[in-house]
């Protein structure tokens, strides 16, 4: 599979660089620094700003897959999460793309999925101190939903660096008492549904 990769010198940007190669598909990977990624001969390195969709239009032609694994940067108000997907998806319209995925949060929502705990105490805190980065999160949902395109929503909870290990997943819905995830198992998760077509058009929880 030819795969393009925003946000791929991320934390999970580069477990999914690094488990796409070995996987044997060929990567592209959009960067504004190329620092940190592997010397590989299934790695192309496109060093371009993310926001202007006429610049990684070439980045995105001819993919089978588009994975943006873009992060909010700091604490206060952003909207590089939500621009990124919107510019993205402009460039995949024009570039005749159709799979997209994109990696957002579970923390934001609030569902059948969630145990009454978490419910009404944890992510009414989280909601709190993350409200920006989970208004961007909101905006960028909407932007992916009324792109037209074939699309995968991601919603991990709280990323770490911890070891891979066995996680579970849940569409359209949060995974119950899923707090956790390692970046690691994010970056396998989305290598899952690349060509899953029953997720395409929803959202996939994870947790452990």
């Amino acid at each position: 599979m030819r795969l393009t990769v925003f946000g791929a010198t991320g934390g999970t940007g580069q477990h999914l660089v690094r488990q796409a190669l070995d996987a044997g598909h060929h990567v592209t990977a959009v960067v504004r620094n190329p620092g940190g990624l592997p010397r590989h001969p299934l790695l192309e390195t496109v060093v371009a700003d993310v926001m202007d969709s006429a610049v990684i239009g070439p980045a995105l032609t001819g993919r089978d897959a588009v994975v943006s694994a873009l992060g909010p940067r700091g604490k206060g108000e952003t909207t590089v999460c939500s621009d990124g997907a919107r510019s993205i998806s402009t460039a995949m319209r024009a570039a005749g793309g159709r799979r997209l995925i994109v990696v957002t949060a579970s923390g934001h929502i609030v569902d059948e999925g969630d145990g009454p705990f978490t419910r009404n105490l944890v992510k009414p805190l989280l909601g709190r101190f993350l409200r920006e980065a989970f208004a961007d999160f909101v905006r960028t949902e909407q932007v992916v939903r009324d792109s037209g395109l074939d699309w995968t929503l991601m919603r991990p909870p709280r990323l770490t660096d911890g070891d891979p290990r066995p996680y579970r997943t849940a569409v359209d819905r949060n995974v119950r008492g899923g707090i956790t995830l390692a970046r690691a198992d994010l970056a396998h998760a989305i290598l899952n549904v690349l060509d899953d077509s029953t997720t395409v058009g929803r959202t996939v929880a994870l947790g452990y």
